[in-house]
């Protein structure tokens, strides 16, 4: 196996730029459910899902056969020519799971063109320049996307000059909170730091949008308080600002509900979603109301592949699956067994310093004696886990957290053995 790992090693050298890092050593031949097995036969439990992609498992059989009945019938069935079933059918599918005023969607095919075009909308809707984006948050890699992000300054670091008119004020991250005092307290100085920019830097009547990921993801996992949420919407409706919710890695049922933002009873003005849609297709969209999108003049914004017809038809078929075999329902359940579970083993490791998440969108935190990240120790565990053939990734600005993100159609036993594993992996630290 050593010499197998080594020559593929070389061809990625060869081949692949180093700029696309890698997670893991393993070479996959194909998947299914919550497993994947290499071009040896070992077989792996993928806790990544492809990095919150794969919701309904890998290669869902209703997934994959809704690919193959379309891709005999046409493949690229370019937007601005042709109308077709698929991408009509995935829109309404979509647009029924949310409320009534998110009813039309632009699709395209990445999480990060997702976000390009919901600043685009959002600037042309209003009429203003100015985007206030919240610390820790990653909305991708693209150039806007990127100049909205700062969950880690590799991401930005030496592509300056970024978007102007771009303002950040402090996600809610409450194990490092540097307010006093109870949750009620810190978030009202969260607030209290957005309303700052506007004394600051920007006058409210020059910002078109706030962009907020429900739940910050590569950043740390962060969970807001229903509060703070709330406190942003009420802001934002104050002065006339578009609220983007960003629910490209905290939707499609990852959290136990079907979108993060219903924890928090606060409805989005648009919605940008990628990841777990299509499982595992290149698609992605744009979600908001008749009116915002009517803002948009026919060629004012498109793409080449949105819309395609065989990740529409993915997509459609995912949307399905979600329904049908309930998975933001079963996220919820073995959500609170993986909590749990994970909250057990932090009583008996103070290595842990939080556990946090909803749903399957869960990380624990890991610490030194004196509460610092120890991303030393996130690493011992994940290459433990590795040697146990588990497949886990890192977030946090410093890597000091662990992201936990099974397919939604993990079970019962699956979850209380990777809580084994976990387990032995931390004692190991």
């Amino acid at each position: 196996m050593a010499q197998a790992v080594e020559a593929v090693t070389a061809e990625v050298g060869r081949l692949v730029p180093r700029v696309l890092g890698r997670y893991s050593p393993v070479t996959v031949d194909h998947g299914e459910g919550i497993y994947v097995w290499d071009t040896n036969g070992d077989r792996f439990t993928d806790f990544t899902s492809g990095i919150g992609v794969v919701n309904t498992g890998h290669c869902h059989p209703r997934v994959v056969a809704a690919i193959q009945e379309q891709a005999a019938k046409i493949i690229h069935a370019q937007a601005n020519i042709f109308l077709h079933e698929p991408m009509l059918r995935a829109a309404s599918k979509l647009t029924a799971t949310l409320p009534p005023s998110l009813d039309q969607v632009f699709w395209t095919n990445s999480g990060a063109e997702a976000i390009e075009g919901a600043l685009k909308l959002a600037k042309v809707a209003t009429g203003r320049p100015g985007v206030i984006a919240f610390r820790g948050g990653f909305h991708g890699r693209t150039h806007g996307a990127m100049s909205v992000t700062s969950s880690r300054v590799k991401v930005r670091g030496h592509y300056e000059p970024l978007l102007s008119s771009v303002y950040f004020s402090p996600f809610p991250y409450y194990l490092r909170s540097p307010y006093k005092g109870g949750l009620e307290d810190a978030d009202r100085y969260y607030l209290d730091e957005l309303n700052q920019v506007f004394d600051h830097l920007v006058m409210p009547d020059d910002v078109a949008a706030m962009l907020i990921e429900t739940i910050v993801g590569e950043g740390g996992y962060l969970v807001p308080s229903r509060r703070w949420l709330q406190g942003v919407r009420e802001i934002c409706d104050r002065h006339g600002i578009l609220l983007i919710l960003d629910e490209v890695q905290s939707g499609m049922g990852r959290t136990g509900k079907m979108w993060g933002f219903e924890h928090f009873d606060v409805t989005p003005d648009i919605m940008t979603v990628a990841k777990g849609v299509a499982s595992g297709m290149p698609v992605s969209a744009v979600v908001a109301s008749h009116e915002i999108m009517d803002r948009w003049q026919p060629g004012s914004h498109g793409g080449t592949y949105g819309g395609n017809a065989v990740g529409t038809a993915a997509a459609a078929a995912t949307l399905d699956v979600m329904r049908d075999e309930r998975l933001p329902e079963n996220a919820a359940r073995m959500g609170a067994i993986l909590s749990d579970g994970l909250r057990q083993i932090q009583a008996d490791h103070p290595v842990i310093g939080e556990v946090r998440g909803l749903g399957l969108m869960v990380a624990t935190e890991f610490v030194h004696p004196d509460g610092s990240p120890n991303p030393a120790a996130v690493q011992k565990v994940i290459d433990f886990c590795l040697g146990q053939n588990l497949l886990l990734l890192t977030c946090g600005t410093y890597d000091q957290a662990i992201r936990i993100i099974p397919p939604l159609v993990v079970n019962e036993d699956q979850i209380r053995e990777f809580l084994a594993v976990y387990r032995r992996a931390v004692a190991a630290v």
